[in-house]
This record gives structure tokens, C-alpha cells and sequence, in this order.
């Protein structure tokens, strides 16, 4: 289902107002010549509609003589119904702002669903590579089958991204990207490769982090192969930030304006919609695969509640014993509007999977341990209520074939979703697949089996590969495939199958297959 009609506008007013590109007819202007290729970033394609996605590049030629002066520059765009750019479907003319690191945001629509398209855009002589693109079914089409690849928590320092270079040879209709798109913090001892700058807390800062990611080429051509729908986790700001605190309980209002400057750095380098308005920024989102599958994108960092029972002399106050507050039933991950939006959505919707897209781990997470369960608080085991009564709403309404699917923990999980965790009185409602990591590391085969042990509902944990899953949904089930290496120092890394599970139609739960 589409963005409702206020938030188009909306983006529309603010694409206006506030100078970020937006497409108009094609016209004749100067062009300018460059030394170098100025798309030094790649191009990306997002948000895909039965009838429109969003196109998105940016100029990034630091080294260019004069580009420092440079205020604006026209950007050309193009796109076309053939691999060989013979048919021409849309063309038109863009303005790249100096203000807005000149990105470009082209909403391409009047398309075909169910079509694949290609793209490129060019800027006086010179032209980026070719995106190819895909438009989703029409609402009411009957779909055989829908395959996207899950991934999240890409952390330069840690490895490379041979995982996006497999998944750009794959045949998908997408990819869900579940937040930690790029670190912040800068890792201690030796590592594959370096930031090479400091902690970004201002807007050019979080610019030159987000421009150093994007110049991977592997990430450059998983973008360049297939739409991608995304949503943030934390370390896009800072480390297990909540609402308007950060860890070192910063000043509110200071810490928004670190918050704001990376929400636009954020936009200004995503193939997204809707830009920030000042530190606030809509990313949830709710997608339609024909009659098969809605897929809910969430935020689990910008409404959420504060950390339970904060305690900074351990773990920065994330691992807890013993924490009353934890039970508060006001205790929110989503927000209230977010909440309900998403209830509504699950109840109305018609489709067969229902599939929610978020940041962390739902299923649960905590340990025994000598004094006592140790929660950790800054995933859903922090927010026990707001995931009961979510849960429970799927139960109680009889909502069948929600899948949950997850990034942030550095681990491929399968698991089962119950509205009591670990109680096998309390009915399985729903079903959770975590992605691992691109390249972030995890934790070992020891701890997994710690974890699995004292959280059956957790039927299978690994956190000392890399990589990513491959899903596919049909009318009759969905499998999820863990693709790993345990190599993610290898630039050229091969990645094989880890395990594959299953959940069938109508029947909640995960089964190895």
C-alpha cells in the first residue's frame, strides 16, 4: 500500500521548500566537463510501487578543481524498459544542491507493475553506471512467489562486503536492508580495513562516513541490481540511542542536533521519499507484494521509551538483574502512533504473509546467570509489554503467517514467537528470521549454545559467521536460506549455505527443511 496521500504531499512541499532535488521536464543547460566521473557513489533504487520507485545518486567529486565552489548542477535522468537502453520510458532534469551534498532523489512513477526497468543519470559529459530497478505487483495480483534477500549491520572496519557482491547476482524482487547501515565508532586492534576518520557527530562528519561506505563496490552493485527497502538501527546516529538520549545522557537538545544531522545525512544518501524535518524523520512504511505479501517497515529507535533501570557501570546500562521497570506496561519500542498504525494494518490486511521488518531480535535473548535472568535492554527483551501486547494482538485476532524478520545482533536466528516467551503453554503466533550480519562481528558457537539453552524458543542461533538470508515466499510456505562465510576478512569471500528453515501457510513456527 502506498505512503498515505498528506505524507506525498508533504514530501512533495518539503522537496520544494527546502531545495532537495525534484524532477521537472528535461532543458537545455550548460554542461559542465569533468576531469573525473563525478558518480563516484554508484546509484541505488528504492521504494518500489505497482506503479512508481525512487531513483537516487549523488555527485561526490571532492577532487575535482572548482567543484568546492560549485552551488547547483543539473542532473539528468533516464529510464528505460530494456537492458540495452533502447526503449526510453521516462527522461527529465533534476537540480543537484551543494546545500544537500547534491544528491538526487527522482520519484519515477507512471510505471508498469511487475516490470523490471533500468536507469542512469548523467551530468554535462559525464554518466553513472546503469541501475536496474523493479516495480512491485499490482494489488491485486496473484503472485507466485516472492524472493528478497534480508540484510543489516555492515560494519566497514570489520570485514568487506563480499555478502553484497553475492547478493547482486541473485534474482530478487528486493532487499530488505534491517538497519546498522553504516558504524560510527572506529574498532581497536587490528581490522581489515579503517574509518580513517574521527566519531562523526556533525552533518558533513556523518556525509564523509556514509560517502566512505558507499564507495564499496560490492555495496555499489547490490544497489545497482535491486530496489532496496530499508529501515535504521541505531549505529546510524549513535550506539543504542533512545529517543532523545544517547548513551553518555547527553543534553536532549544537544544530542537532537547530532540526531538531525545524521537523520539527513541518512536521507541524503538512501533512495527515500520523505526527508527529514529537522531531527525528526518518517522512515516506517508499509509495502504491498500483490495478494501474497505486505511488509511492514518499523522504527524501533526514534519513539522508543528510555532504557530500563540504566546502570553505566555495566554495559553502558544494558544488561540488567532484578529491573521492576521492565514490566511497566507504558514501555514503549514503537510509540503509540506507530503502534496502532501497525495493529491496524495487521488486522485490515488481506494479504497472505504479513511480514515486519525491524531492526533487532524479537524473540527472546536473556540468560541465567548467578544472580539472577539478565535482560539485555536495548532489544525487545527491553520492551517485554509493548512485544506482549503486539503478540497478543496477532493471537486474540487470529492473524495468520506473520513473519518477523530481524538485523542488529550479529547472529542468524530462527525462532519461534509466543505471547508468554519460552512457555510452551503460550501458543506460537508468529515467526522470526534474523539475517546475520554483513560483516559485523558476532559472538561464538559457546555463547549461541548458552543462548539457545536457556531460550528454547530459539530453534536455531550462530553468531560466528557472516553474511546474509535469502527468502522466498509462496502461497504454501516461506523458506529462509542462511547464507555464511566464516571469512569476512576475504575480500572475494565464498559463501555457503548454513542451514535452511521453513514455515508453512497457516501454521506459525519454524522448521528446518
Amino acid at each position: 500500500m502506498n505512503l498515505h496521500r498528506r505524507d506525498l504531499n508533504r514530501a512533495a512541499l518539503w522537496l520544494a521548500l527546502c531545495g532537495w532535488s525534484a524532477a521537472r521536464p528535461a532543458r537545455a543547460q550548460p554542461a559542465p566537463r569533468w576531469r573525473s566521473n563525478p558518480f563516484t557513489l554508484g546509484v541505488a533504487s528504492g521504494q518500489p510501487r505497482p506503479d512508481s520507485v525512487v531513483l537516487w545518486t549523488r555527485l561526490a567529486a571532492e577532487d575535482e578543481p572548482g567543484f568546492d565552489d560549485l552551488q547547483r548542477c543539473a542532473v539528468r535522468y533516464e529510464v528505460f524498459g530494456d537492458a540495452e537502453l533502447r526503449r526510453p520510458i521516462a527522461q527529465g532534469e533534476v537540480q543537484a544542491e551543494a546545500a544537500h551534498a547534491f544528491s538526487v532523489h527522482v520519484h519515477a512513477r507512471g510505471l508498469a507493475p511487475q516490470r523490471e526497468y533500468w536507469y542512469r543519470f548523467s551530468c554535462g559529459d559525464a554518466q553513472s553506471p546503469v541501475g536496474r530497478t523493479r516495480t512491485a505487483p499490482a494489488a491485486d495480483a496473484a503472485v507466485p512467489r516472492l524472493r528478497f534477500a534480508l540484510a543489516s549491520c555492515q560494519n566497514y572496519e570489520h570485514g568487506y562486503y563480499a555478502a553484497h557482491g553475492e547478493i547482486a547476482t541473485r534474482e530478487l524482487d528486493f532487499v530488505l536492508f534491517a538497519g546498522d547501515y553504516i558504524y560510527e565508532g572506529s574498532s581497536q586492534g587490528p581490522v581489515p580495513r579503517r574509518h580513517g576518520a574521527p566519531i562523526p557527530v556533525t552533518l558533513e562528519e556523518y556525509r564523509a562516513r556514509h560517502a566512505l561506505y558507499k564507495r564499496d563496490a560490492d555495496l555499489q552493485a547490490a544497489h545497482a541490481a535491486h530496489p532496496w527497502i530499508l529501515t535504521w538501527d541505531d549505529h546510524e546516529v549513535v550506539n543504542d540511542y533512545a529517543n532523545d538520549r544517547d548513551p553518555a545522557y547527553t543534553e536532549p537538545a544537544l544530542f537532537l542536533q547530532r540526531r538531525a544531522a545524521a537523520y539527513r545525512a541518512y536521507f541524503e544518501h538512501m533512495p527515500l521519499l520523505l526527508p527529514p524535518q529537522g531531527a525528526a524523520m518518517r522512515i516506517h512504511d508499509r509495502f504491498a507484494w500483490g495478494r501474497l505479501a505486505e511488509l511492514w517497515t518499523l522504527d524501533c529507535r526514534q519513539y522508543r521509551s528510555h532504557h530500563a533501570c540504566p546502570d553505566p557501570a555495566r554495559d553502558w546500562g544494558r544488561l540488567v538483574i532484578g529491573c521492576e521497570a521492565l514490566a511497566d506496561p507504558s514501555r514503549t519500542m514503537l510509540g503509540a502512533d506507530q503502534s496502532q498504525w501497525l495493529a491496524q494494518g495487521l488486522a485490515a490486511s488481506g494479504r497472505q504473509w504479513k511480514l515486519l521488518g525491524q531492526s533487532s531480535q524479537m524473540s527472546p535473548t536473556s540468560l541465567e546467570a548467578p544472580r539472577g535472568r539478565q535482560f539485555w535492554t536495548d532489544g525487545w527483551d527491553g520492551y517485554p509489554e509493548a512485544r506482549r501486547q503486539l503478540l497478543q494482538g496477532i493471537g486474540e485476532g487470529g492473524i495468520r503467517d506473520v513473519v518477523v524478520l530481524g538485523g542488529d545482533v550479529h547472529r542468524y536466528v530462527a525462532a519461534d514467537l509466543r505471547v508468554v516467551p519460552n512457555d510452551p503453554a503460550s501458543p506460537v503466533v508468529a515467526s522470526e528470521f534474523v539475517g546475520g550480519s554483513i560483516s559485523s562481528r558476532g559472538a561464538s558457537l559457546t555463547s549461541m549454545e548458552w543462548l539457545r539453552r536457556d531460550n528454547p524458543d530459539v530453534v536455531h542461533a550462530r553468531g560466528d559467521e557472516r553474511g546474509y538470508a535469502f527468502i522466498e515466499a509462496t502461497p504454501k510456505a516461506m523458506h529462509c536460506e542462511f547464507r555464511a562465510t566464516a571469512h569476512p576478512a576475504v575480500a572475494d569471500a565464498r559463501f555457503h549455505t548454513q542451514a535452511r528453515f521453513a514455515v508453512e501457510a497457516g501454521r506459525a513456527g519454524v522448521k528446518p527443511a
